[in-house]
């Protein structure tokens, strides 16, 4: 992509969020070199939604927040995952080291029981999954090779 049509707009010291002017692209990015079990963000939200959306994080059954700070909405997905959103927490970690110029991506199966909206993965890992659902969708053995929000880990594992 051309050097114009992105801006950079660093929001914390660990944090970047890219913007891809002319795909109307968001991204969030590292800022600097992060070592691993770095808190990099708190994570707030305004209120409790009884249904998922494209931005928001599972609680709980029926308990669904669109995270905030607004530049946590940024953090794609990965089969391979550099961060864990910490639901009980609330912070976002990295749980790999992370470099500088690096995407922050995380398992979204990792909070996610259902998703409102599965995709094919495309995140390029040599762990890609492909189908993207959701928990639910995936195996005991799978899930065992992620950190998991304790919402999925209880419900998985009753």
């Amino acid at each position: 992509m051309k050097a114009d049509n992105l801006k950079k707009h660093q929001v914390t010291p660990f944090l970047e969020v890219r913007e891809y002017i002319d795909a109307g692209y968001k991204s969030l990015f590292a800022a600097q070199n992060i070592a691993p079990a770095t808190i990099l963000s708190p994570v707030t939200y305004q209120e409790i939604l009884p249904s998922p959306s494209r931005y928001s994080l599972q609680l709980q059954d029926g308990q669904h927040i669109e995270l905030e700070p607004i530049y946590l909405r940024y953090t794609n997905h990965s089969c391979s995952p550099n961060v864990f959103f910490d639901t009980t927490g609330m912070v976002l970690q990295s749980i790999t080291e992370i470099k500088i110029g690096e995407e922050i991506a995380f398992f979204y199966p990792s909070t996610e029981w259902e998703m409102t909206e599965p995709f094919d993965c495309v995140c390029g890992s040599e762990n890609c999954l492909g189908q993207i659902q959701g928990a639910a969708f995936l195996s005991d053995e799978m899930l065992n090779k992620y950190r998991l929000s304790a919402f999925v880990r209880e419900r998985r594992f009753r």
